[in-house]
């Protein structure tokens, strides 16, 4: 089964870590507008794509591929102190190292891959850095306001109400999604978004004309997969279905196969259910969150609910 998840963050991760249960098959297509922390450092210091989203994949597979070992742990190691290297984490700095030796983001994590010993493959969605521009209420001037950057959009204090994506250096020009992941994307048998941060890691997948029209046209199986809860800023007050309306608002021609929730996050399964269908498809609601870590999704459960949801056996 070719599996391929769209994303970024710790919800891709989370994604790609059940998803290797299942499958050796899976290819990460990943936002790449990143401004803040070690990557927002690299990005501007550089002029590179930020590293830190495409760590976080590689790391997951890493972990997938050999139980959870060294070299996961060595990606997403950070330096301490408070010299230059502060901050920064080891895949980053090894990231852009051979972004700029290569000079070709995709080879470069190809490259990654096939040096932490992975079967599967990261993709960034485009090889451009992107910026995000958001359309925000609530704040103090009391209509609707614009703010830029990943960062300042889940941070804001407002209501995000919808975004759009540019490229900083060709702002007359629509970004152009990264061929590879098109291709991916078409080819593939389950394509799944979420969970993540919903304005700043799914949807901008849906903002690239060329991957939009993948994610339309393929006759892939696609899967949403749903936040365990609200993120402030971003989402805060949204129900599990105003996250369905809002993937519908930025992307009115999509249709998925089957939503997924923690039962638990979903006070009113009859209107999710409702919003599934609205979308094409039906939602499966199971027992998904990490016991141990707050607002985590357990790999073994979410892996568990995917295979019902794919109609898959117990031991595929």
């Amino acid at each position: 089964m070719r599996a391929v998840a769209l994303g970024g963050g710790h919800g891709l991760h989370a994604t790609l870590s059940a998803l290797r249960r299942i499958t050796s098959d899976v290819t990460a297509v990943v936002t790449v507008a990143d401004d803040g922390g070690s990557s927002g450092r690299l990005r501007r210091e550089l002029g590179l794509l930020p590293p830190g989203d495409l760590r976080q994949a590689l790391s997951a597979l890493a972990a997938a591929e050999d139980g959870g070992g060294l070299w996961s742990e060595v990606f997403q190691h950070r330096f301490g102190g408070d010299g230059a290297l502060a901050g920064h984490a080891v895949g980053n700095l090894l990231l852009a190292g051979l972004f700029e030796v290569l000079g070709d983001p995709v080879a470069a994590l190809d490259e990654a891959a096939r040096l932490v010993g992975v079967s599967g493959r990261v993709l960034p969605m485009s090889v451009e850095p992107l910026e995000i521009e958001a359309e925000v209420t609530g704040l103090d001037n009391g209509g609707v306001s614009r703010i830029r950057g990943q960062v300042a959009v889940a941070s804001t204090p407002g209501q995000v109400r919808r975004i759009t994506l540019h490229n900083p250096e060709h702002p007359d020009h629509p970004p152009a999604a990264a061929p590879q992941a098109v291709r991916a994307v078409l080819d593939a048998d389950v394509v799944f978004l979420g969970p993540g941060s919903w304005f700043t890691s799914v949807l901008p997948h849906l903002l690239l004309p060329d991957l939009h029209d993948a994610l339309v046209r393929t006759t892939a199986t696609k899967v949403v997969v749903l936040n365990l809860i609200p993120q402030p800023g971003e989402t805060a007050g949204f129900s599990p279905e105003r996250h369905l309306d809002v993937l519908f608002e930025h992307a009115p021609r999509l249709r998925v196969d089957a939503v997924i929730a923690d039962k638990d996050s979903v006070p009113t399964p009859a209107r999710l259910r409702h919003a599934a269908v609205g979308l094409g498809g039906r939602a499966h609601l199971a027992d998904i969150a990490d016991q141990g870590v707050a607002g985590r999704h357990d790999p073994d459960a979410l892996a568990s609910c995917v295979r019902e949801a794919l109609g898959l056996a117990r031991d595929q």
